[in-house]
């Protein structure tokens, strides 16, 4: 038991005030109060680690009384035992159902008494040891917790340089597309902000980490590195078998990000990445490549990125064919509705297609 643990003695009888702090002095600091107010005085000046109180008192009884104190954030942690001549079940429960620690009944011994205050006392003790450890392992929680955010961040933030300079690589490789992943990223961002408020696509969009997805979309031509640069910066339209070779730039990038998930484990990013490299050339009708899928059987990243890839193919300047207008391409994609595209995301497409123009203009290069 701690010396000197500070004690106020609440009771009405001066004799019983006499007689109680003579039973703990030799143990605790004792504060005398004869009344609640005079409690509630001594408590602007002291913090007791006890509150010894008596039921039956005048003005103000013992039930009134710790109600008051419990309602106070200051003093409701404070450990309140009853001290009454009431031995009554009713009694005892009403006053541990206020909050009473305790319940003694008079008269009582100073042995009793001193044990019953030493046990409580501990139990404060204990109490709040555990809330001063429930706070320090919550404040090395919020720490960890900042932690792991700010090495995410630096991880996240370290992926995107790495997807920008493959990005880089790939429009460096392919002189005709200048600043197309840019494009068609954003592009992508403003289609699926619209998509999102049509519920029709709700569910494979709450599947969809955005972040991971956006990024994702980075990666849907890193298959042209293997192709030829004679191919890719032919000065004119393809034939049929160079057309046939181009087009294999799907599952060539489909090949390497695969040999990069046999030597990891397995990622939103990456697998956002899988499926619009491995997609974005199906058409709603089946006649798209590699794997001529049809319809929802074309997940839906790969239907997004197939509008805004072509898009921004048709808009821009190819060796084979002059820059279309952005109202030329958005009449080429809606009359595909139903055959290259999903229609759906086609009546999505005419409510953003002045936003797409605007993207177009201001990344121009």
């Amino acid at each position: 038991m701690n010396a000197r643990s500070k004690i106020i003695l609440v009771d009405d009888i001066v004799a019983n005030l006499e007689q109680g702090r003579n039973m703990l002095k030799t143990f605790h600091a004792v504060y005398p109060a004869q009344s609640a107010a005079k409690l509630f005085e001594i408590l602007e000046n002291v913090i007791p680690d006890l509150i010894l109180l008596d039921v039956n008192m005048p003005e103000m009884d013992g039930y009134e009384t710790i109600r008051r104190l419990k309602a106070d954030e200051r003093y409701a942690g404070i450990p309140v035992i009853f001290l009454t001549a009431q031995n009554d079940v009713d009694s005892e429960l009403e006053g541990l159902g206020l909050g009473a620690a305790d319940y003694i009944s008079k008269p009582f011994s100073a042995p009793l008494l001193l044990k019953r205050i030493e046990n409580h006392l501990l139990i404060a003790r204990q109490k709040q040891d555990l809330l001063k450890k429930q706070a320090e392992l919550q404040e090395y929680a919020n720490n960890l917790q900042a932690m792991v955010q700010e090495k995410t961040e630096e991880v996240l933030e370290l992926q995107n340089v790495v997807l920008a300079a493959v990005a880089d690589l790939v429009e460096f490789r392919d002189k005709s597309t200048g600043r197309h992943i840019m494009r068609t990223q954003l592009y992508l961002k403003a289609l699926v902000e619209e998509l999102m408020q049509d519920a029709a696509y709700e569910k494979e969009l709450s599947a969809l980490d955005m972040n991971f997805f956006l990024q994702s979309a980075q990666l849907h031509d890193v298959g042209k590195i293997a192709i030829s640069d004679l191919i890719l910066n032919k000065p004119g339209k393809l034939t049929p078998e160079e057309f046939e070779i181009m087009k294999t730039h799907v599952s060539a990038g489909v090949d390497a990000l695969e040999r990069i998930l046999d030597h990891t484990k397995r990622h939103a990013f990456l697998n956002n990445a899988l499926v619009i490299i491995g997609t974005h050339h199906e058409k709603w009708d089946g006649s798209g490549y590699p794997l001529g899928l049809k319809g929802h059987n074309i997940p839906l990243a790969g239907q997004l990125m197939a509008v805004v890839d072509v898009y921004d193919a048709l808009i821009s300047n190819r060796a084979y064919k002059k820059a279309f207008t952005p109202d030329d391409a958005c009449r080429i994609i809606e009359n595909s509705a139903g055959t290259h595209f999903n229609p759906v995301l086609i009546d999505v497409f005419r409510k953003v297609k002045d936003k797409f123009a605007r993207i177009a203009q201001e990344n121009t290069g």
